[in-house]
């Protein structure tokens, strides 16, 4: 059952051992496990890729089985219904329109005193994208990840993502994946799907930037090849906090808590109120929805495990009380919002109203779905177009501009013990 919460003093250690699930004792041997993977694949390539599929996945492909070729790209098309597919392109509709916003533009000013600026922005040249497939199929995460990789400007998207129950990835995935512009489709996933995309092997190319979702072992993956390629951020479970009023409908709320709840275990589902009677009734409700729940018993895990109800004496405490957490998902259920929210600093996505749900962001509000969790709220952001862009700064100083500033250069070089860095101002200046 979910639990209510009044003693503020286990309020705050309860929020902390939540925000804190991912760090059990177990990561140190499953890190060990994905090093191993890794290695394999840089030495091995493909072999490696397979061996690991095969022993994983249990999936025993052969290298040129690897990539989902042009007819299972057709086929998907027939194997979706009409419905799924318009809400498909609606949804991309929304995203694209929403990132195309998102994209910077590159800047050059001409000062006065002859020195020009600015700031020039490129896309990567490949960009790889992880599709998780193990306990359902996303082909929203398709589309939140390759849409802004496509508006970007990357010449090359490569997405991987594994096959279950065969060899034969979810059609809705790669129907997904087409819409959005991706063709280039590998059918692997694990440890072994993000060493292929870091240090590519025969058949999968390298690639620069690799972005999306996954269980443990791919997030352990992309933390080990960060640096050699740059990845979006670290995800964990997914969790949603409610800040709600007397004015809230308890209906509503429970099935929110239970939207976030039912993708995972470990997955947090959180409810700060100022209404006692409130509390009760959302308590009440989200037994009654999960009597028939499809997903109930990974649904009451996460219940019972990392789902909380407080209550509390303002929404103003509430605020602060998020703030700590820095929620992947946060929804202000309350009578003004946008007063709420002027208090709310740290959040991955806000949703205001009791008409935004939150499945409005998963699917098709355009605002990326891949968000910041576990408190990384506090200084990470949401996936947008600029994880694939990066910028160069620009740089020109005439004749005269260097000769203004050549002697403050020459002492702060020479400040530093670098004398080179001051003789290759000195030798262009006029004597």
């Amino acid at each position: 059952m979910l639990r209510i919460i009044t003693q503020q003093t286990d309020v705050r250690s309860e929020l902390q051992r939540i925000c804190e699930r991912t760090q059990d004792e177990q990561v140190l041997h499953k890190e060990a496990t994905v090093r191993e993977v890794l290695q394999a694949v840089k030495r091995q390539g493909d072999k490696a890729v397979l061996h690991y599929t095969e022993e994983f996945d249990h999936q025993t492909l052969k290298a040129e089985e690897l990539k989902v070729t042009g007819s299972e790209l057709d086929a998907a098309y027939q194997q979706v219904s009409k419905d799924l597919l318009q809400s498909i392109r609606l949804a991309c509709q929304k995203i694209e329109g929403f990132h195309r916003q998102r994209v910077p533009k590159s800047w050059v000013h001409f000062g006065d005193d002859e020195v020009v600026l600015g700031k020039r922005y490129t896309p990567v040249d490949r960009a790889g994208l992880y599709i998780p497939g193990g306990r359902a199929c996303y082909p929203s995460t398709v589309l939140m990840n390759a849409i802004p990789a496509k508006v970007a400007g990357v010449p090359r998207v490569v997405m991987v993502t594994p096959a279950r129950g065969g060899k034969m990835v979810n059609p809705a995935v790669l129907v997904a994946a087409q819409e959005a512009g991706v063709e280039e489709i590998y059918r692997i996933g694990g440890a072994q799907a993000i060493a292929a995309l870091a240090y590519g092997t025969e058949t999968i190319p390298k690639v620069n930037v690799i972005t999306g979702p996954g269980n443990i072992y791919v997030t352990l993956a992309k933390k080990l090849v960060y640096g050699t390629v740059g990845i979006d951020s670290l995800a964990g479970p997914s969790e949603v906090l409610v800040i709600a009023d007397e004015t809230a409908n308890a209906v509503y709320v429970a099935a929110d808590l239970l939207a976030q709840a039912e993708h995972d275990p470990m997955a947090a589902a959180i409810l700060l109120t100022t209404d006692a009677v409130l509390a009760k009734k959302v308590q009440i409700e989200v037994e009654r929805q999960l009597v028939d729940h499809p997903r109930r018993i990974d649904t009451e895990k996460a219940i019972a495990h990392y789902g909380l109800i407080v209550v509390l004496e303002s929404l103003e405490a509430a605020a602060e009380l998020s703030n700590e957490f820095a929620p992947e998902h946060l929804e202000l259920e309350v009578a003004d919002p946008w007063a709420l929210i002027n208090h709310i600093r740290h959040a991955g996505a806000i949703f205001l109203g009791s008409s935004t749900p939150e499945a409005v962001g998963d699917y098709l509000a355009g605002p990326n779905h891949t968000l910041p969790t576990s408190g990384a709220a506090r200084y990470a952001s949401a996936l947008g177009v600029e994880t694939f862009l990066k910028h160069s700064s620009i740089i020109q100083y005439s004749q005269t501009a260097l000769e203004k500033v050549a002697s403050a250069i020459d002492i702060l070089a020479t400040t530093e013990g670098l004398p080179s860095h001051a003789d290759s101002v000195k030798l262009r200046v006029k004597e």
